[in-house]
């Protein structure tokens, strides 16, 4: 049985599609070990957010080479999707994935093994699958996870892309724009985790306030949808924008019960200057009001945030 090792760099979705991708192997057969172990086949699921997380993302693909010279090396994700070209003159990598061309994990591979059995392995070419995300018209990918390798607590990707085009964020570009996963998709998936005995449900997406704009419905439509589902017990959410907190919006969660009162608004600077310099589309003093109404409808709301110190300028 042939052997693969997957490692996830960045964010929850990121988690979620590696979740996805190793889901996949299994179903074709691949024992799956950990990442310091020496494997057949090497994914790594890349982040690009920051300049460390490049780096983070050149080094192991680096390291899976070095833990077996003759492995195939797969490098995904965020940072392929935004240094194309980088990636494809870096000799450790075998196969190049995009975002939005996950799906095609197990093909990609395929293709690439016939490549090499009528080659010289060391000469066979580079396998590139990089989408225009940016393209208008381009889909949700749909990836499936129904028995994650946390056995309590389940990431359950609904929303990718943003259109937010925040001055410091490479998220636009890596990701392409905003769209959502349809709904009864998203109840169908939880559902089977619900049956596979996860209770707690972690909505996640890249931009995961926008959630149903493309879809004509809204994300607090799809947390009722969620809510509704037997057996499901908890239900988080991602990284929040300060603007979608609205009383009716406060209100309507704080009526269900399997809402846990955790909520992450991204902050990024207490400067109003600097905010607009970023081009986040609040203030200081409306974000401090979102958190009180928070405070309103709950008694100890978990609060959390993001801070970036030393914006460039």
């Amino acid at each position: 049985m042939k052997r693969a090792a997957l490692h996830s760099l960045g964010c929850k979705v990121n988690a979620y599609e590696t979740e996805a991708m190793r889901q996949m192997l299994e179903q074709s057969g691949y024992e799956i070990v950990p990442f310091h172990e020496e494997a057949d086949l090497y994914v790594i699921n890349t982040c690009s957010v920051t300049n460390m997380a490049d780096r983070k993302s050149r080094q192991m693909v680096h390291r899976a080479r070095k833990l077996n010279p003759d492995a195939i090396v797969v490098a995904a994700g965020c940072y392929v999707q935004t240094n194309p070209d980088q990636a494809a003159e870096d000799m450790a990598v075998d196969i190049v994935i995009g975002n939005n061309r996950k799906q095609d994990l197990i093909a990609l591979i395929e293709d690439y093994e016939k490549n090499r059995s009528v080659s010289a392995p060391e000469s066979a070419k580079q396998t590139r699958a990089v989408l225009d995300i940016n393209r208008p018209g381009q889909d949700y990918e749909e990836l499936k996870v129904d028995h994650p390798a946390d056995h309590t607590r389940a990431f359950l990707k609904v929303q990718d892309g943003c259109n937010q085009f925040c001055t410091y964020c490479v998220i636009p570009y890596a990701r392409g724009r905003a769209r959502s996963r349809r709904m009864e998709d998203v109840v169908r998936e939880t559902d089977e985790l619900a049956r596979n005995e996860f209770r707690e449900i972690v909505l996640t997406g890249i931009h995961l306030s926008s959630y149903g704009l493309d879809l004509g419905c809204s994300l607090l439509d799809l947390i009722r949808a969620v809510h509704a589902v037997e057996g499901i017990s908890r239900i988080r959410l991602g990284s929040l924008e300060p603007g979608i907190i609205t009383e009716d919006f406060v209100r309507a969660l704080a009526g269900m019960e399997k809402v846990c009162p955790h909520f992450h608004l991204s902050l990024q600077s207490g400067s109003d200057t600097v905010l607009r310099r970023m081009n986040r589309r609040y203030a200081t003093e409306e974000y401090y009001h979102k958190c009180e109404l928070l405070r309103q409808y709950y008694k100890h709301p978990a609060l959390t945030t993001d801070i970036i110190v030393g914006f460039p300028g």
